[in-house]
């Protein structure tokens, strides 16, 4: 046994475990389940080997480039699992992810609290007195759930998570645009060059 596998993990070390299994997960090697279940192992792990168990079947991270299942064409770009994608989760660009994922937290709540709000006061104004204040019973447990919901998101890298997946999903659309497109182009080749008869 590696001295290192003993030692205790850090909450960086678990986010790269994370990442490395939605890799996996977007590669086809993991379904849902495993990938979740794998996932919340590696939040709970505690040392290095608890998380280096999680990846012991998966092989590394190989740039599509380089891959030897990576088809080579002539000039044109690799059209695979990864084609186009940064090498690294680290380098996909998270400008503004966390300011994003907190909107997507608490604009909702801003929005409903904002109308429970408005209608109090309009009660309150018809009736010609302070009502009692009941939007606090909707405001204060869904707002406390709200907190815990951010704490936890932002020390577990939610934000960064969310940005790659969405960078992901971006790709794949675009790559699949590019092979519509590459089809389309084909079969109007095809047409445009009939072959003579017989």
């Amino acid at each position: 046994m590696d001295g290192r596998d003993g030692m205790r993990a850090a909450d960086a070390d678990r986010a790269a475990v994370a990442d490395r299994l939605l890799v996996a997960l977007n590669e086809g090697r993991l379904d849902l389940y495993e990938y979740d279940e794998r996932l919340q192992r590696a939040y709970a792990a505690r040392t290095y080997a608890e998380l280096e168990a999680l990846l012991t079947d998966l092989p590394p991270v190989t740039p599509s480039q380089s891959s030897v299942l990576a088809p080579a064409s002539a000039g044109g770009p690799a059209v695979g699992p990864l084609a186009g994608q940064p090498d690294q989760p680290d380098q996909v660009p998270t400008d503004g992810a966390t300011a994003r994922w907190l909107g997507g937290v608490w604009l909702p709540y801003l929005r409903v609290i904002a109308i429970v709000v408005t209608i109090w006061a309009v009660t309150s104004l018809f009736s010609r007195q302070l009502l009692y204040f009941w939007p606090a019973w909707v405001a204060g447990p869904w707002g406390a759930v709200l907190v815990v919901r951010t704490v936890t998101g932002l020390t577990g890298g939610e934000p960064r998570r969310q940005a790659i997946e969405r960078a992901r999903r971006r790709e794949r659309k675009r790559a699949k645009r590019e092979r519509r497109r590459e089809l389309r182009a084909a079969e109007s080749d095809e047409r445009d060059d009939p072959q003579p008869a017989g």
